[in-house]
């Protein structure tokens, strides 16, 4: 995917600050910001041998909460539904799901490309304010095959963009492309991330002629604790999502789901369910 074609240079003195701190924390990575990172040695990419290692030394090693959780859906009797978009912050299409997500009053996690968010900073402020914002690396590199070092670069300087523009604290990382490596579990638990899948997609490219039968599929399909997985910027045919995201969600609703950010559907996961009427 391209970036946008924004230019630096008229981005004016606020984002030069922020480029500015962002190099700063990039040069210090190697340094240890995080538990266990001066013992951390660069690792090659593209080697698998080296992306599938999930601990980073040979010597003891403890990410910063102990685990990481990987969640596709959650176990819940609640008709609760996480709405997602990855790729993002692009002026093709974000501004159009804020603008539906607005009108529908409706919550949804953003899994952010920080290298894009820094680009398109504009595009997310006043916005985020009811939504969570996740963590979809700085590049959007596949992070199966990088290593370890190499997979924490990409998500701290991306922790620093998010925070900095939205104002908001990530916990959550996407994998670009989903794909997981031992590597991308290391630099998650060293950043006290947890990781974030789905259980459902747009099937942009399967329905783009028919989009009655793309808001079918997903009605049908959604159940408590489901993650759908959009997207707010790339291809042509994923425009079939988003031009009928609206209707999407109103007949989800119907249904007696409500939309919720990841984090508030893991947490409503973990809670005690009421016991069911007889």
């Amino acid at each position: 995917m391209t970036n946008s074609g924004d230019d630096d240079a008229a981005a004016g003195p606020a984002r030069r600050r922020v480029i500015k701190g962002l190099g700063i924390a990039a040069g210090g990575f190697a340094a240890g910001a995080a538990s266990g990172g001066s013992a951390v040695a660069e690792m090659p990419a593209a080697s698998s041998s080296s992306s599938a290692m999930a601990v980073p030394v040979a010597g003891p090693w403890r990410p910063a909460r102990g685990h990481v959780d990987i969640t596709w859906s959650v176990d819940t009797t609640q008709k609760l539904v996480a709405l997602t978009f990855d790729d993002g912050p692009m002026p093709d299409w974000t501004p159009m799901v804020h603008d539906i997500l607005d009108a529908e009053r409706v919550k949804a996690t953003f899994f952010m490309v920080g290298e894009r968010l820094l680009r398109n900073a504009r595009l997310v402020h006043g916005r985020m304010d009811r939504h969570e914002a996740g963590n979809h690396t700085w590049q959007h590199k596949d992070l199966s095959l990088l290593g370890h070092e190499q997979a924490y670069r990409q998500m701290h300087r991306a922790h620093a963009a998010i925070k900095e523009i939205t104002g908001k604290e990530a916990v959550r990382l996407r994998p670009p492309f989903g794909r997981l490596g031992g590597t991308t579990l290391s630099a998650a638990g060293r950043m006290g991330y947890d990781v974030t899948i789905w259980s459902i997609k747009m099937l942009e490219k399967t329905y783009e002629k028919h989009p009655p039968q793309l808001i079918d599929y997903i009605v049908d399909n959604t159940r408590p604790g489901t993650i759908v997985l959009a997207h707010d910027t790339g291809k042509q045919d994923r425009l079939v999502a988003l031009r009928n995201l609206a209707p999407m969600i109103r007949r989800v609703r119907a249904k007696g789901f409500e939309f919720v950010t990841v984090s508030e559907l893991v947490e409503a996961g973990g809670r005690p369910q009421p016991p069911k009427e007889p």
